[in-house]
């Protein structure tokens, strides 16, 4: 019986060893996904704010011309 309770007790060790791993493996894994969705969030944001300004650029003639798309480059 002995044999049989040091068996168990050698797999009952090796599945706590496996867990803690397991368990290790989540968290580290979990911290990178929340530093990415972070990482998400500040590139979503720069890119509105990047669309707010090309739509204001779009939005305005170039001063004291009427469009710069419209003129004609010096070389012309």
């Amino acid at each position: 019986m002995t044999d049989q309770t040091g068996h168990l007790r050698e797999e009952v060790a090796n599945l706590q060893a496996q867990l803690a791993f397991q368990e290790d493996a989540v968290a580290s894994l979990d911290a990178t996904v929340a530093a990415q969705q972070q990482d998400i969030l500040v590139l979503k944001r720069q890119i509105a704010l990047l669309h707010e300004r090309q739509a204001q650029f779009s939005e305005q003639p170039a001063e004291g011309t009427s469009s710069s798309l419209e003129e004609k480059p010096p070389h012309y």
